[in-house]
């Protein structure tokens, strides 16, 4: 039972990452950014999900900082996620997006490193640059994002380490069944982006009946869904507020019901781009 925001699952080379982080995805830098970061450690937040093209690596690395003084906490207590960006997938560049990566958010390591979209053609030598930065020690854990089963196959068939983590659109409207099934059967833990549907979801009626017999918001019960289901997740906030209401998610469970009905509302609907059919 996950119990707390600082409850961790065990990725399959035994290290372990929080179930609940903040995402940082189209926050600009500036001080709303260092604020939220320093923000969300202050309240308990130990994993900061970041990337490359999301340029606001810097402001993130303030952030932490202040954080981790504001709160006396060693960096060692947190877990950093950013991920490589398309233009850079390549052996050479790849170690050296993740150099990039490193000085801006001013740390000696990333706690996992990631493929942010599946390049045809390019995955596989970028994750070869991975798995050297993984057997250096210089990450301590290395996955993909936006993975579907069969990149997942492809990469696999060649890799010396399968990845530990697949970061993925997931929310009720996109339940992704099928490649959660895939990723627990290789021990690949799956993370959700925009599990809220960047807010789409958030007047859905069905969900408010649920949220209301529990005295929770929609977002808390997405989340609740989320996490009893095993999925770690990073919802994007710069507010105070909601940065705390959402992490308020472990004070209740939903019943087995609840959790068909939330499971119902899937459309394989996306809000981001697909998988198999991207141009970036």
């Amino acid at each position: 039972m996950i119990s707390n925001l600082q409850d961790t699952t065990t990725l399959h080379n035994g290290v372990k990452m929080p179930w609940f982080g903040l995402g940082v995805f189209k926050v600009e830098e500036g001080p709303e950014l260092v604020n939220a970061v320093k923000t969300a450690i202050t309240h308990g937040y130990r994993s900061i999900d970041t990337a490359a093209i999301y340029a606001n690596e810097e402001g993130v690395g303030k952030g932490i900082q202040e954080g981790l003084k504001e709160t006396g906490i060693s960096r060692k207590e947190l877990f950093v996620t950013s991920k490589v960006w398309n233009s850079d997938l390549g052996y050479e560049s790849t170690i050296a997006a993740y150099e990039t990566s490193l000085r801006k958010l001013g740390l000696e390591y990333l706690d996992l490193y990631l493929i942010h979209w599946p390049v045809e053609g390019k995955y596989k030598e970028a994750w070869k640059a991975l798995e050297t930065l993984y057997k250096e020690g210089r990450v301590k854990a290395i996955g993909v994002s936006n993975f579907q089963i069969h990149h997942l196959e492809d990469l696999m068939k060649d890799a010396e380490i399968k990845p530990m983590v697949n970061q993925v659109e997931r929310h009720p409207r996109l339940t992704q069944k099928e490649l959660q099934a895939f990723c627990q059967s290789h021990d690949i833990q799956l993370e959700a982006w925009s599990p809220l549907m960047q807010g789409e979801l958030l007047s859905n009626e069905v969900l408010q009946k649920i949220a209301d017999k529990h005295n929770k918001s929609v977002a808390q019960t997405i989340l609740r869904w989320d996490l009893q289901q095993g999925v770690v997740i990073i919802p994007k906030s710069t507010k105070e507020h909601r940065i705390v209401e959402n992490s308020s998610v472990f004070d209740f469970e939903l019943t087995d019901e609840e959790m068909k009905i939330i499971d119902g509302l899937n459309q394989n609907y996306r809000v981001g781009p697909d998988p198999d059919n991207f141009d970036f």
